[in-house]
């Protein structure tokens, strides 16, 4: 797709998410919504399988927005592709995960044109969370704890689940990246410019998978890590949702920017559209799209 016409998608969508509605948070229930029902009926529109995976959060009703496409004719395997829709208080999260909700969605338009009898046997779950931020952050009201709680109680097996959060986001001044101890004592770039990827041990395959295949875009550098001990030996990589899917058993990585390690709007409110680098997360739907297109088919 023309760099242009991508990068002019990603920006509706955040010109939608973080103006239009602005503000997702629990504390403004009717904007959570109006995110869900435009993540709803864009699926919607794109002819795929899309239902809401809903519960409610004290007494408000919430859900997760899940949309289901086949590439292959007759799908073997199965990955789950998410990012949270909702915010923190007082934010318009672009970057925070505005920016990722706008990957997916985009990723979900690209895929969706690859379906067809050459495409790879694969099927591929798009799954909006909501509630990833606090108050119910890391508790059981999280919405893809929700969604992989209850996809281990039916048996559902996904070979891997890819978790976009925070993907909008670069700065190219020497010293302006950061890492968490002990990364900062090793080689890591010192500007902001790749996508990171990171998994734990169980999630080993997924993450050389995952890099192999964007190593092939030119365009968007990337930088990978596996950690043993996966949040346990270091916290700051379980801090989204696929650590949900961790603590049922699936293997699970994080393609991030890195979030507060590089972008100092972290969870204010000037995490705002103008912000983000919409040509890096073009970038980004590119090498998503070319791990599918790797797959067996």
């Amino acid at each position: 797709m023309d760099t242009d016409e991508a990068t002019g998608r990603l920006k509706e969508h955040l010109r939608v998410l973080t103006v239009e509605i602005g503000e997702r948070s629990v504390r403004l229930p009717d904007n959570l919504e109006r995110a869900a029902a435009y993540i709803q009926g864009f699926f919607a529109d794109l002819g795929l399988s899309v239902h809401r995976d809903a519960y409610r959060y004290e007494k408000i009703p919430v859900a997760n927005i899940v949309a289901r496409l086949a590439l292959g004719p007759d799908p073997s395997r199965h990955y789950v592709v998410g990012a949270h829709y909702d915010t923190v208080s007082w934010s318009p999260g672009a970057d925070d995960n505005g920016s990722a909700v706008a990957v997916l969605l985009e990723l979900a338009r690209r895929l969706r044109n690859l379906q067809g009898r050459d495409a790879p046997n694969v099927e591929v779950t798009f799954a909006a969370f909501t509630l990833e931020e606090p108050p119910a952050f890391r508790t059981a009201s999280m919405g893809s704890r929700v969604y992989a709680k209850r996809a281990r109680k039916r048996k559902e097996k996904i070979h891997g689940m890819i978790c976009l959060e925070m993907v909008g986001y670069t700065c190219r001044e020497p010293g302006c990246q950061h890492y968490p101890f002990p990364l900062g004592f090793m080689d890591y770039p010192e500007t902001g410019d790749f996508i990171g990827i990171v998994g734990n041990w169980h999630s080993r395959k997924l993450t050389r998978s995952l890099d192999a295949a964007f190593q092939k875009n030119p365009h968007l550098p990337v930088v990978s890590l596996t950690v043993p001990g996966g949040d346990n030996l270091l916290p700051a990589i379980g801090l989204s949702d696929h650590s949900s899917f961790w603590r049922e058993g699936y293997p699970a990585v994080m393609v991030t920017d890195t979030a507060f390690y590089r972008n100092p709007h972290y969870h204010l409110p000037s995490d705002t559209a103008d912000r983000l680098d919409y040509r890096f997360m073009a970038q980004l739907v590119d090498s998503l799209v070319l791990f599918f297109e790797s797959l067996e088919r």
